[in-house]
């Protein structure tokens, strides 16, 4: 039987318990799919994984569920194919940290192992960037990190959008559940679709998800209390893009000039009335494109952006695409 291709999961203290269990699943339903009959010529398809943390044993995550480890840092020798690091995020009010566990990034600094491919979950992206890792090159993170990962290593390129970018060797991932639609990337390149479709199916996860697809929705972007009124334009925005919504008329609506109106909206959610129309509007769009059979003039008006035109030039400004490419790879 051929080798099973080895997969470390580096883990700390506080790690984020699905970071760590949700790319293990995918590689080992992926095992199971690929040993069926009918998976001909895949029997090589077997992972190995393994939790890798700094002295071995027992670890707390930050759900309180303890895990045990497979080896100690030090112990991780000889070939790896694929080397995962988990991560985590302490929020103390509206103050969002990626933790940097010293011990792993001490480690990755030493060198990191003979490993084919590397790859960060979520927050874990921030022990790579620390590791030098990703100097040089793009990479995403958890969308409430991302400034921070961009403030703390100007040499990476910070994309805050994508569920997941690969970098060459080198691989990144958003927040936490994206984890399982990078793994079961990896077993697609690994192993083809046919292999990756099915363990995506044994686990009823939405195959649709690839990388470029946008882990950031437009109403995450305002997190308060249902009787803020910021909160609730936001709200009605996203549910009314064919609406004027030009800065006067939102600014009307809350009883306030459209100068304070622009100064207090910026502040509630760091963006400028006319950015956060546009992006809603670009949102409204990518569903209906994903799931609807509307021609593009029908889905320019039914979101708001007007014109095919209109359409396009956001599609290419924000998402670097177009729209029909993007119905092509999503829907």
């Amino acid at each position: 039987m051929p080798t099973p291709r080895r997969v470390v999961i580096v883990a700390f203290p506080g790690v984020e318990l699905l970071d760590v269990t949700g790319p293990a699943e995918v590689f080992s339903v992926a095992t199971r799919v690929a040993g069926q009959e009918g998976q001909e010529g895949q029997e090589g398809a077997a992972y190995q994984v393994q939790i890798a943390t700094a002295a071995g044993g027992e670890v707390p995550t930050s759900s309180g569920v303890r895990l045990v480890s497979d080896l100690a840092l030090e112990e991780v020798d000889g070939r790896v194919d694929t080397l995962l690091v988990a991560g985590a995020i302490t929020q103390d009010g509206d103050n969002v940290e990626a933790v940097i566990d010293e011990t792993v990034s001490a480690w990755l600094r030493r060198g990191d192992p003979r490993a084919r491919r590397i790859g960060s979950i979520c927050a874990g992206a921030h022990l790579l960037a620390d590791a030098g890792l990703l100097k040089g090159l793009r990479a995403t993170t958890h969308w409430l990190t991302a400034a921070q990962l961009a403030a703390d290593h100007p040499e990476v390129s910070v994309d805050p959008d994508p569920i997941f970018i690969r970098s060459g060797r080198v691989w990144t991932c958003a927040g936490v559940t994206s984890g399982l639609d990078m793994a079961l990337a990896m077993v697609a390149e690994d192993h083809g679709q046919a292999v990756a479709l099915a363990t995506a199916r044994m686990m009823v996860m939405y195959v649709k998800r690839s990388g470029g697809q946008s882990q950031f929705s437009v109403p995450l972007s305002v997190q308060a209390p249902s009787d803020d009124p910021v909160e609730a334009l936001c709200r009605w925005i996203t549910e009314h893009p064919r609406e004027d919504l030009s800065t006067e008329a939102l600014a009307a609506r809350m009883n306030l000039s459209a100068r304070h109106f622009s100064r207090r909206f910026g502040r509630r959610t760091g963006s400028t009335p006319a950015s956060y129309v546009e992006t809603a509007r670009l949102e409204a769009a990518r569903r209906l494109l994903e799931e609807s059979d509307l021609s593009l003039p029908e889905v320019a008006a039914a979101s708001g952006l007007g014109s095919v035109k209109t359409l396009h030039r956001s599609f290419q400004r924000q998402l670097r695409t177009t729209p029909a490419e993007y119905r092509r790879r999503f829907r």
